[in-house]
């Protein structure tokens, strides 16, 4: 059981899919255009400037939004101050 939700294999597809919504709004209420994919799978962040969109999932048995490889990530916890570092991060 501990090995399963170190793994994140127990993580609930639903509670990402909340989650990558609540991002989303967030996102959009600093005006930062952000779509849902795959099912709400993966949240596609689009650049202010020409570019390629970023794309966000959620990662770590749902503790963290990532994005660039997953080199980048902020807790889920706090989609607001997630929301402030993509559209910061999106904006270069």
């Amino acid at each position: 059981m501990m090995a399963k939700l170190i793994a994140g294999l127990d993580q609930n597809p639903e509670d990402d899919s909340d989650k990558l919504v609540r991002l989303r709004d967030q996102l959009t209420r600093l005006g930062v255009h952000a779509e849902l994919r795959d099912n709400n799978s993966a949240l596609m962040v689009h650049r202010t400037r020409p570019g390629m969109p970023v794309w966000v999932f959620v990662g770590y048995g749902g503790a963290y939004y990532s994005w660039q490889s997953a080199e980048k990530r902020h807790a889920t916890s706090d989609p607001v101050g997630a929301a402030e570092a993509l559209a910061e991060y999106v904006a270069r």
